[in-house]
């Protein structure tokens, strides 16, 4: 017989354990108590079926087991990303908004629309105004402000003209005119 904790099998505590923490993730979704409930549930049941006359080594194998296993589903449980992990999935408040690009999937006004965002939360579709004019179905946007509430305001990112692209197209300018004036006037240059 396995060895026994509580005059009970420790394989079958490891499999009451592994059961109740399964559940457990099951009423409380978050990844909270998945690991080490497949870890001991998957440990238990191979303890059920080691060998009898182990000895002291039953729990030392069942212990490696749940090492193991536990390894391996946190190993799949990030690889699979099942909840969104990653903090990807999520926003933590409407300022991790600002800066977000997504796509148009209702037109864009100073007073309506809706937008996608990527990487917007849970339902990542937001209302949606933009400062002026409007904005296209399906064209890319940026917020611009998150508003505090679920109106974003967003821009067309082909309208965005930051100081760096002012200053490339200033200096695109300056050096086509100084080629224009050397091509007039070889001796110039």
């Amino acid at each position: 017989m396995a060895e026994s904790v509580l005059g009970e099998s420790l394989s079958l505590l490891l499999v009451v354990a592994g059961a109740l923490l399964v559940i457990g993730e099951a009423l409380a979704p978050g990844a909270h108590f998945i690991v080490l409930g497949v870890a001991l549930l998957v440990a238990g049941l191979a303890g059920l079926f080691l060998p009898t006359g182990l000895g002291i080594f039953a729990p030392l194998i069942l212990a490696a087991i749940v090492l193991v296993v536990g390894g391996i589903t946190l190993y799949g449980y990030r690889q699979f990303d099942f909840y969104g992990g990653k903090g990807s999935g999520q926003t933590s408040d409407s300022d991790s908004l600002r800066g977000k690009t997504g796509r148009v999937t209702e037109r864009v006004t100073e007073t309506g629309g809706e937008v996608k965002l990527d990487g917007g939360g849970f339902n990542p579709h937001y209302r949606a105004r933009c400062v002026d004019g409007e904005i296209g179905e399906d064209t890319e946007v940026i917020v611009i402000d998150p508003g505090g509430g679920n109106i974003v305001t967003v821009e067309a990112i082909d309208d965005i003209e930051d100081d760096i692209d002012r200053e490339l197209a200033r200096e695109s300018t300056q050096t086509t005119d100084t080629e224009s004036a050397s091509e007039r006037d070889p001796d110039a240059a």
